[in-house]
């Protein structure tokens, strides 16, 4: 069998009817091409959200009082106190899990400088939080322990808080603002952060002593919450495990009874999102694959079409010597070609879209290379499998039937 020829007599065949082969091809263009792009638009939204998760702290773990784990029904007062500084202390002493540890507490509202004010959080935090949140002081400094010890008026702002209290351009280092009623004197601007996955802006917020929050703005002993670091996002589970074993222990908790306090980490959170986007990709990926499926009954279609147009050829080619298997190659090769190219076709277009989507609307957009070759092969596959049928249907044809047809 010459396949050489069978390529030469295929070629020759779709390009008397370019037009109608190409229509043929677009079903396939299209299918691979919105397999492409969509693969694309879901994994760069899973990478953005990793990347960004990643910029918030990976293996950060927070804990927070309350036996409620994301929200639910409203806890009494008491059991929202439930974190003392006791509980920072020993986590600091006693695990080995943790890198980095911070207590936590905030308060929201009005920061005023001059004319200007706006709504915004303080969060009281120690010297650990910069690093279990990957911030950074860019102008400045940090305060210090000994800051915290005498609960001093310092803070670090963000750039929102910045942009909104100083309009003119001032530098805000050595500048006094007022949180509610407590003066504060900037000591230090963040590094600008942007928005989180969540859209949440991580410019908008003043740091400031932990005792100084508690003493002065919320007047409270106990935390809002611990803020800790495993020493690796792969010993995150042992950190918690570990957190938990202390806590029950400083809380008096008995075997069987329930926590008084919850305890999330941001691989629990990343994992989350990112099953979510999968879910997401996957359905974005099956719609634009019924285009592939439209695409080869296309192929079909237009086999059929051929087969019966060429029906006194295949009789006078099997009544000079053809078998049915030269027959069943040379439309099945036909069937390929079509696939074939505009799966090329497709894939290009596929890239390009991606690119365009990439710019232009300033999605994140990531080509896998997998995405490309599947796409590549299911198109190979649709040809074959469409095209099998019209080619068996011409290679059984009776050679004296169809020489005779008109």
């Amino acid at each position: 069998m010459n396949y050489k020829n069978l390529i030469k007599i295929a070629l020759k065949a779709l390009s008397n009817n370019k037009f109608r082969g190409f229509l043929t091809m677009l079903g396939i263009i299209i299918g691979v091409a919105s397999v492409i792009a969509m693969l694309a638009i879901g994994q760069g939204s899973k990478r953005s959200i990793r990347e960004q998760i990643s910029e918030m702290g990976s293996n950060m773990i927070m804990v927070h009082p309350g036996a409620g784990r994301f929200g639910g029904v409203r806890q009494s007062a008491s059991s929202m106190q439930t974190l003392k500084m006791e509980d920072y202390q020993t986590i600091i002493h006693e695990a080995s899990y943790i890198s980095a540890c911070s207590p936590v507490v905030n308060s929201s509202g009005q920061v005023v400088n001059g004319a200007n004010n706006a709504p915004t959080s303080v969060y009281g935090i120690n010297q650990d939080y910069m690093e279990i949140r990957k911030y950074s002081v860019g102008e400045g400094e940090m305060f210090t322990d000994q800051d915290i010890r005498r609960a001093a008026k310092v803070c670090v702002v963000g750039k929102t808080v910045v942009e909104n209290l100083f309009t003119n351009g001032e530098d805000p280092l050595g500048k006094t603002i007022r949180f509610g009623k407590i003066p504060f004197k900037i000591i230090g601007v963040l590094t600008p952060k942007g928005y989180n996955s969540m859209g949440q802006d991580q410019d908008d917020l003043i740091l400031a002593p932990y005792t100084t929050v508690q003493k002065r703005i919320l007047a409270i002993t106990y935390l809002q919450g611990i803020f800790a670091s495993a020493i690796s996002e792969e010993m995150s589970g042992e950190a918690i495990d570990e957190l938990t074993a202390i806590l029950r222990q400083n809380h008096k908790i008995k075997a069987g009874d329930d926590d008084d306090f919850n305890i999330r980490s941001q691989e629990e959170l990343s994992s989350m999102l990112s099953s979510t986007t999968d879910l997401m990709t996957i359905l974005l990926a099956c719609i634009a694959g019924i285009s592939l499926l439209v695409g080869g009954i296309g192929i079909m279609n237009i086999m059929y079409v051929s087969v019966t147009e060429r029906t006194r050829e295949i009789g006078l080619r099997m009544s000079i010597g053809a078998k049915g298997r030269h027959i069943l190659w040379q439309f099945l090769i036909e069937a390929v070609i079509i696939s074939v190219m505009g799966g090329i076709i497709g894939v290009v277009l596929g890239i390009g879209a991606s690119a365009v989507i990439k710019h232009a609307a300033g999605w994140p957009v990531f080509v896998q290379p997998y995405s490309v070759i599947l796409s590549f092969a299911v198109c190979t596959v649709t040809g074959i499998f469409f095209g099998w049928y019209p080619a068996q249907k011409a290679s059984n044809l009776d050679p004296i039937e169809a020489i005779r047809y008109e």
